[in-house]
C-alpha cells in the first residue's frame, strides 16, 4: 500500500463565484479570480465549471464565467471579510 504524505491528505476550501466582462469569457473569468484573491489569501486552483452570456435586442452584451476557486483549508483565515458562497463580480 502507497504512503500517505501530507500533500496527499490536504483539505481545500472551494467557493464558486461569477465574472462578468463586456469583452470575452477570458476577462470575465480573470475579474473572478482577481476579485476573489482580493478577500481570500491563498488561492491554490481556479477551475471554469461554466460559461453562458446575457442577449439584448439580438447581441451579446455580457459574457460570463462561473469558476471554482479553491484554496488549502489550513492556511484558510478565521477573521476578516468573506465572500459569500456564490458571488457576481463585474468588469
Amino acid at each position: 500500500m502507497a504512503k500517505k504524505t501530507a500533500k496527499s491528505e490536504s483539505v481545500y476550501n472551494v467557493i464558486e463565484v461569477i465574472g462578468t466582462s463586456e469583452q470575452s469569457w477570458e476577462d470575465a473569468a480573470r475579474n473572478a479570480v482577481e476579485t476573489a484573491a482580493k478577500t481570500l489569501r491563498d488561492l491554490r486552483i481556479a477551475e471554469v465549471v461554466k460559461m453562458d452570456m446575457k442577449v439584448e435586442n439580438g447581441k451579446i452584451s455580457q459574457y460570463r464565467t462561473r469558476a471554482c476557486c479553491c484554496r488549502s483549508s489550513t492556511k484558510a483565515e478565521s477573521a476578516g471579510p468573506r465572500l459569500p458562497w456564490l458571488a457576481i463580480v463585474g468588469a
